[in-house]
């Protein structure tokens, strides 16, 4: 269920210009996505360069490219244990971006995420929460005045038909993720299944959030909510940079 859109030159340009707010020292959360390598291959250049930064990647693939681009790595649990120098900043897609304000009462929802394209939006939460600031990299088709994509559910495997129910009890119509190029359901690097939930315009993400983070058997959701603290959003002629 991986999202596309915008071209590789704005997806570029969004993950160099997060890139460049790394500075020396940092501990920088590394995402998972095709915007996100853009800001790790980045980084990679500004370690070639002397830059002083170590990496806490979201998922094999992050790893593994982080890796070779020559970025020191650490696990979660060693940047956030007691000991640990903790996350300055995380840098991390999205598959749709809120841009608006809600009305009728409902709040105000710009900033508000949905992940997990990838099914590794798990651990893109643990690190992008423990983060001090945390930067989504985006092109403009990822961006929406509210969401309205499936949410991504991990679930664990003896749960998948528990989940499901409770999701369409909450008006939700649950689709389990096949993989592309071989038999079966997608696996998570958790070793989970993902079901894609779609509850048409989501006019409330946060209390969609907390009803999806009750149900038992859900491992994790894709709705990241009150996280974000700026958006780059690569362009056809730059980057737009919005706090949030």
């Amino acid at each position: 269920m991986k999202t596309s859109g915008g071209s590789d030159a704005m997806k570029r340009r969004a993950g160099e210009s997060a890139a460049e707010a790394v500075t020396d020292g940092d501990v920088v959360g590394l995402g998972t996505g095709s915007t996100a390598a853009h800001a790790i291959r980045r980084l990679g250049d500004r370690v070639d360069a002397g830059l002083d930064v170590r990496g806490v990647p979201t998922s094999f693939a992050s790893r593994e490219l982080a890796v070779g681009a020559g970025i020191p790595c650490l696990d979660l649990s060693e940047a956030v244990g007691l000991d640990g120098p903790g996350i300055d900043l995380a840098i991390d897609g999205a598959d749709q971006v809120a841009t608006g304000v809600n009305g009728g009462g409902a709040p105000d929802t710009g900033g508000a995420l949905i992940k997990g394209g990838g099914a590794a939006h798990a651990r893109e939460k643990l690190v992008d929460a423990a983060a001090d600031r945390f930067l989504v990299v985006a092109d403009p088709s990822k961006e929406s005045p509210r969401l309205d994509r499936p949410v991504p559910v991990e679930v664990l495997p003896s749960g998948r038909t528990a989940v499901a129910a409770a999701v369409r009890e909450a008006d939700g119509e649950p689709t389990l993720r096949r993989a592309e190029r071989k038999d079966g359901p997608v696996v998570t690097d958790n070793g989970n299944l993902v079901l894609d939930c779609a509850f048409g315009e989501i006019a409330d993400p946060v209390a969609l959030s907390a009803t999806l983070a009750e149900v038992p058997g859900v491992v994790e959701h894709g709705l990241f909510v009150g996280m974000t603290d700026e958006i780059h959003v690569g362009t056809e002629s730059g980057v737009r940079i919005e706090s949030v």
